[in-house]
């Protein structure tokens, strides 16, 4: 017996899986899935779905850039407004917090879903003294950029170190 015998949908040829209707016990599955997501979210550990992953990964995806002058923060935030998303600079540490809602509140009629809703927050350590007054956030296609300039100290502090042969 092979693999593909044991796939329905491989036998008559057709790859796509045959539409589900709404079967409760498919539904406590992604919700059991979602929960023990959420929960391994906030330690950073991979999750069921494969949202999270290693290296600090997490929803949302971010970058994280820095100069002399500056640290840039960029979130990618699809299907989210400005309203969604709250902003905390606290110390050294940026706090990103928000919540998407799905826009179907009963589920029925999904047959498969892969995107994320729910609450998230990914708290950012600048490592950096960041000149509060002059930080500035835009969100444009669903993107969040955040600009954090370094006070005059903290560029100062930052000294490149010539290499020699």
């Amino acid at each position: 017996m092979s693999v593909r015998d044991l796939i329905p949908w491989g036998r008559s040829g057709n790859r796509t899986p045959a539409p589900r209707t709404h079967d409760p016990f498919f539904a406590l599955h992604r919700e059991v899935n979602r929960l023990f997501d959420d929960f391994w979210r906030d330690f950073n550990l991979p999750t069921l779905s494969g949202f999270g992953g290693f290296g600090g990964g997490g929803w949302p995806q971010i970058d994280v850039a820095e100069t002399a002058t500056e640290i840039r923060v960029m979130a990618e935030l699809p299907g989210l407004e400005e309203k969604d998303v709250e902003l905390t600079l606290t110390e050294n540490f940026l706090t990103l917090k928000g919540e998407k809602r799905s826009e179907t509140d009963d589920g029925e009629g999904i047959h498969l879903t892969e995107r994320f809703y729910g609450a998230f927050e990914r708290t950012i350590p600048l490592g950096a003294e960041i000149d509060r007054d002059k930080v500035t956030a835009s969100f444009k296609n669903g993107v969040l950029t955040v600009s954090l300039p370094k006070t005059a100290s903290a560029q100062e502090r930052s000294r490149r170190i010539p290499i020699t042969t």
